[in-house]
């Protein structure tokens, strides 16, 4: 399969024009590899790390979603749960996100 290079669109490999903008297919073909690569460099923030980055944002509001409305619910009946009122989760959240933040910095300004 050969992706346009002007839509993206997935097309046969011996198509000469795009079937969905009509664009040559004939010149530079970008391979099904080539494109994911593409696609996740400009999709993630240049790499693993924008993924890494969106995938720790995803764990983190999946626990504050488990603390907010499970977690405190449940607290009310049990009694071992009462540290999960005044557990400050915001903090951590910062903190995670600060830590990811700097140690992303340094990977890309160490690369040049």
């Amino acid at each position: 399969m050969v992706y346009c290079s002007k839509c993206g669109k997935k097309n046969e490999d011996d198509a000469e024009f795009c079937a969905k903008c009509g664009a040559s297919l004939t010149g530079v073909k970008v391979s099904e590899k080539e494109w994911d690569k593409r696609c996740d460099e400009e999709c993630h923030g240049g790499g693993r790390g924008g993924a890494i980055f969106w995938g720790i944002i995803i764990i983190l509001v999946g626990l504050w979603i488990i603390f907010e409305f499970v977690l405190k619910n449940i607290a009310e009946t049990v009694p071992a749960l009462k540290w999960v009122e005044t557990f400050p989760f915001f903090w951590i959240f910062a903190l995670v996100i600060g830590v990811f933040v700097i140690a992303w910095g340094i990977r890309i300004v160490s690369k040049r």
